[in-house]
């Protein structure tokens, strides 16, 4: 089993925690990992894309005038139509659940054998304060951070909303995609116990 640090809001070492081999320590499957972010992005794609193809376009019926004799050129109109042109569709695809469980136990144990994953023993705050934040994420040494909380704290929650290179996700929202995304993970440790429960 792999032994983490566990840190406080002072960014002072408090604890080592144990973490389950079967959810933090398992072999990277690069083709399922790469499956899952391709889907999440695809997913979110609005498809509304839309362009009109040769039977759309106004005009192009009738012969405007007749080949020879009447000393015009013969028509060169612009407004023509696309030839393959986009047309609105679904882009999202489905990933098995399996799949799904392998490739975020997959992100997540490449983050911990990268040593960019910090937990912290809680992440409380008294009241909505981005600077209070940004001090804890001083604190721990980590920048471009994605933040995993057990509960939706609002405080905490509101408190990173205003920094743009944090993001806060519940252990339910949790993707692959916002995992290799933000360089570290930051890990409370009630959201640790959750996460090895579920996935485990």
């Amino acid at each position: 089993m792999a032994k983490v640090s566990v840190y406080n809001m002072e960014g002072k070492e408090v604890e080592t925690m144990e973490l389950d081999d079967a959810v933090f320590g398992v072999d990277v499957n690069e083709h399922l990992v790469h499956m899952a972010v391709v889907q999440q992005l695809a997913n979110n794609r609005q498809g509304t894309q839309k362009a009109k193809t040769r039977s759309e376009v106004r005009g192009g019926g009738r012969k405007p005038w007749r080949q020879k004799g009447t000393g015009h050129a013969r028509p060169q109109w612009t407004g023509g139509g696309v030839v393959f042109a986009p047309t609105p569709r679904d882009y999202s695809f489905k990933l098995n659940k399996k799949e799904k469980r392998a490739a975020l136990k997959s992100a997540l144990s490449s983050r911990v054998a990268e040593n960019k994953f910090v937990v912290v023993d809680e992440l409380k705050f008294d009241a909505i304060k981005t600077k209070d934040f940004a001090k804890v994420m001083s604190n721990l040494g980590v920048e471009k951070a994605l933040v995993v909380i057990n509960d939706n704290d609002t405080n905490v929650v509101m408190s990173a909303k205003n920094i743009p290179t944090v993001k806060t996700a519940s252990t339910s929202t949790i993707n692959v995609y916002d995992i290799l995304k933000y360089n570290t993970v930051v890990v409370t440790k009630d959201a640790v116990n959750t996460i090895q429960e579920v996935y485990a």
